[in-house]
């Protein structure tokens, strides 16, 4: 992904939107790594490398460590042994500039999709006014206008995502870590998000790490994807492009597509 100056909404007072030029991904990186709980490490070895502005895509088995990783660069867990870092700095803790995308949107059921969305605008004491506007031009970009005074219990499942995903954005993080996020979805709803994601996501320079089990969607939004088995780091691959939901006979998708099952055991 490129960090042009495409006009996306940010922090702008009275437009709503901000240029993205200058706003850069995080670098993350992890090196030796073993990760998980005390006494129960569910990775280990782990050398990989997250470039600014990339999407990774994380596929594997159930249980083995896909969500572990992601907690860990969310710095929600330390490293058990070995390094994980953050633009070369020891990555120590959370942080604002990452946000985290669950399969549970975790929208607050009290606060209307506008006022969620505000959230963390308001952490970062952004004036009054100028969250609302913010937290509007998001919720327009993810085609929730009409439904900004709505609490998450009136509106459907894909439409709290969408709104979750308005959130994770408007505090303009430089990573972005989805835990599985559509994996809750129909199919048509899931890949509409997919859709979704690909642009709102266009023109943030975000570094996005995203966990799913699902390999098509893995090969459809990441420039890679990452393949975890038990106990480590299997491989990483890159995927082709451009990116293309109707390119599904093209040979080095297939091939690709074939090497992820394989490597998946399935």
């Amino acid at each position: 992904m490129s960090t042009s100056s495409e006009t996306v909404p940010g922090a702008s007072p009275g437009t709503g939107t901000v240029t993205a030029a200058g706003v850069r991904g995080v670098r993350l990186a992890l090196a030796g790594a073993r990760l998980g709980r005390p006494g129960a490490p569910a990775l280990d070895g782990v050398d990989l490398e997250v470039s600014p502005g990339e999407i990774l895509t994380v596929v594997g088995p159930s249980g083995c460590g896909k969500s572990t990783l992601l907690r860990t660069l969310a710095g929600l867990l330390a490293p058990l042994a070995g390094e994980v870092t953050e633009d070369g700095r020891p990555l120590t803790g959370p942080a604002a500039d990452r946000a985290l995308v669950f399969q549970e949107d975790a929208l607050l059921p009290w606060r209307t999709l506008r006022a969620n969305v505000e959230l963390p605008l308001a952490v970062r004491h952004v004036p009054r006014a100028e969250r609302r506007a913010q937290a509007r031009a998001w919720l327009e970009r993810v085609g929730l206008g009409a439904q900004a005074g709505q609490l998450p219990h009136r509106v459907s499942g894909g439409q709290r995502q969408r709104a979750q995903l308005a959130r994770a954005l408007a505090g303009r993080p430089r990573a972005v870590l989805m835990d599985e996020p559509f994996g809750a979805l129909d199919a048509q709803t899931r890949a509409g998000m997919q859709d979704l994601l690909v642009d709102v996501l266009r023109g943030t320079g975000a570094t996005v790490v995203f966990v799913t089990h699902d390999v098509d969607e893995a090969l459809f939004l990441g420039d890679r994807v990452a393949l975890l088995a038990a106990g480590g780091l299997a491989a990483v691959r890159n995927v082709p492009r451009p990116r293309d939901r109707g390119a599904h006979d093209d040979p080095a998708r297939l091939a690709l597509r074939r090497d992820v099952l394989t490597s998946l055991g399935t």
